[in-house]
């Protein structure tokens, strides 16, 4: 079976120094229905003004996947760490506790525009306290692991995360491992066919699916698309 969810019935939030979309539960926005999927917890698509921040916070044991999609931004935390990241690369948070973190737009002329994705974090296991990748400009890789396979980034979660970045015209199979996976499109428009159901479900930009009890699933780019597969098995 696969569900829409599509962007114009997320949260949003318009603060003048952030602008932002909210998949589940967040902040002021709140759905008892929506509290999250599986391990996934939150996914946000938001905009920060130019040298605009978020103050720092504490997290709940969750993995902490920032995309940046435009601009730059400097992730620092209360024991002395920072790290930068730019248009083209990602980066993993292992939040920990009594560890406080913020995020900062370094561009004072430019939008940083990110999605943030939080994971549940396996009680049992440790990982860096942060890692970084640059994104290949490939149709598809594995962005998120977890055992950072094909030099993914790594979760302390069972979870797999696949990016695609397809042509208008280009399709692509992907099995799903588990009974629960959720496609996001990042920009573009999809027609998404799982294998169980043959239910084709039309995706636009920004809109998302909750994929269940599905083997596999075709991903068919109508646009130019960039799109991520969140497959949770458990």
């Amino acid at each position: 079976m696969i569900t829409s969810r599509t962007a114009k019935e997320c949260g949003t939030a318009d603060f003048g120094w952030l602008q932002a979309r909210y998949t589940f539960s967040f902040g002021h926005y709140f759905d008892p229905k929506l509290m999250g999927y599986a391990s996934l917890r939150v996914l946000n698509q938001e905009v920060l003004a130019p040298g605009a921040s978020f103050q720092p916070r504490t997290y709940p044991r969750v993995d902490v996947l920032n995309l940046v999609l435009q601009g730059s931004a400097e992730y620092r935390d209360s024991e002395g760490n920072s790290t930068g990241v730019s248009a083209g690369e990602a980066a993993l948070l292992s939040t920990q506790a009594n560890v406080s973190y913020s995020e900062l737009n370094t561009s004072t002329t430019r939008p940083l525009t990110r999605m943030q994705l939080w994971l549940d974090a396996c009680p049992e296991h440790e990982n860096p306290l942060t890692q970084k990748m640059t994104l290949p400009e490939v149709t598809h890789f594995l962005l998120a692991s977890p055992d950072g396979e094909n030099g993914s980034l790594q979760l302390r979660q069972k979870v797999w995360i696949h990016h695609l970045d397809l042509a208008a015209g280009e399709k692509i199979t992907l099995p799903v491992r588990g009974p629960r996976a959720y496609l996001q499109s990042i920009h573009g428009q999809v027609d998404a066919l799982g294998s169980a159901s043959r239910e084709l479900q039309k995706l636009a930009c920004g809109d998302g699916a909750f994929i269940h009890q599905e083997n596999s699933l075709t991903v068919s780019a109508c646009t130019p698309l960039r799109a991520l597969l969140i497959d949770m098995p458990l």
